[in-house]
């Protein structure tokens, strides 16, 4: 490894974890990632691997039987798995959100039935917030939990984007139910809806219709789900009290950020990795294209957006550790390291020359990957909107 993402300050242990990480990526992801990509075939041995090495329970409490790590020990992994193919670190970061769900949020029971399991990779988790048509306005969702004369709910609705849809045998959904608060943020519930791993009725009024045909992302499965009178216990509300779900998922969506940067973080390293290399096997007019200004200049370029994303990742992950509020940091990392990774993928691709178009090339798949870290958990956009309200909260001028 270059100079580049290093990070000060770590323990013996977390440099140890990330160190296996890395090892893993090299050996056992890199090799096969863009034939599985293109085939757009589930990673089952990778998938495998990563639970092995207990990836699955990283951050769930030894209690749990997880190993209890930081958010910065776990953005720092997912930045390595990025690198070698982003689609594996969408298997890790939705399961991990559900699970950080239930540890904050969960109640004793709840956390004693899933936590373990989540832990071993026995149970993997889903969430599901957005609908067909909703956008970026959680405030609008249309499914609906009616509550029962028995105490418990019908869930009807269509949900979209179910990253592990198919996979996952637990989801967090999001969904409204009418608890009389005067805001219909207050009136919104997350329930933890079991199922069946695979495609179809996978429960009882419960449909996940197939895997949506995308651009990128390719081998992980993003799915809807259809719910039609889906009966749901009251032990099944997270947290077990009913008008809480839209904090909960702001929660989660939160870390779920410092995910989705640390893959921008990683995506981007690995672009830059695979243009410096080209950059000195190649050669144009007698030299090594390394040795033109133009490319010796992009690639510094390229490598100050790595770093300063890699920063901004690393502060907002320490942050959230500490307690502290961060939606602030949170929304800037994963918005500077989305555009960033943008612009450093096409850098590498510009680099590469006509070869980058090819699918023979590396740098094809990360041109793919790159768009899906403008959208995933928030556009740059609604970052900005988010980031902007609080700082004039900040700097709000005294009368």
């Amino acid at each position: 490894m270059g100079r580049l993402c290093e990070t000060e300050g770590l323990t013996e242990e977390q440099t140890e974890i990330i160190k296996a990480v890395r090892t893993f990526v090299d050996e056992k992801i890199l090799p096969v990632a863009t034939e599985l990509e293109h085939a757009d075939e589930y990673p089952q041995e990778i998938v495998d691997g990563l639970k092995e090495l207990g990836i699955f329970g990283l951050m769930i409490p030894e209690e749990y039987d997880g190993l209890g790590e930081s958010l910065l020990t776990y953005a720092l992994c997912v930045e390595e798995i990025a690198r070698g193919w982003m689609s594996v670190s969408g298997v890790i970061n939705t399961h991990f959100i559900v699970a950080y769900m239930l540890m904050k949020h969960g109640t004793e029971e709840q956390k004693k039935k899933y936590l373990p399991k989540m832990a071993a990779g026995e149970i993997r988790g889903s969430f599901s917030m957005s609908e067909p048509g909703l956008g970026s306005d959680v405030s609008a969702i249309k499914t609906k939990a009616v509550k029962n004369d028995d105490g418990g709910y019908t869930i009807d609705g269509q949900k979209m984007w179910l990253t592990n849809g198919g996979t996952s045998n637990l989801i967090a959904v999001l969904v409204k139910t009418d608890e009389g608060a005067d805001s219909v943020y207050r009136n919104m519930t997350t329930f933890l809806v079991e199922k069946e791993s695979g495609f179809g009725e996978t429960a009882p009024g419960l449909t996940i219709p197939g895997k949506i045909d995308k651009m990128g992302y390719k081998g992980v499965d993003t799915t809807e789900a259809v719910f039609e009178g889906h009966q749901v216990g009251a032990e099944q509300v997270l947290g077990g009290e009913p008008g809480k779900g839209f904090y909960q998922m702001m929660d989660g969506v939160e870390v779920g950020r410092v995910n989705v940067a640390a893959r921008a973080c990683g995506i981007a390293l690995r672009a830059f990795e695979l243009a410096i290399a080209y950059a000195q096997q190649r050669e144009t007019f007698g030299k090594q294209i390394a040795d033109h200004q133009a490319i010796l200049f992009r690639l510094a370029e390229m490598a100050t957006k790595v770093e300063a994303s890699h920063a901004m990742m690393v502060k907002a992950a320490r942050l959230k550790d500490s307690g502290k509020r961060m939606d602030v940091e949170a929304g800037m990392a994963k918005m500077l390291a989305a555009e960033y990774c943008n612009e450093v993928v096409q850098d590498s691709f510009r680099i590469h020359g006509g070869y980058g178009y090819s699918k023979e090339y590396e740098i094809e798949r990360l041109y793919r990957e790159a768009a899906f870290m403008l959208i995933g958990e928030g556009t740059s956009d609604i970052q900005k909107m988010i980031i902007g309200r609080s700082l004039l909260k900040d700097y709000k001028l005294k009368a």
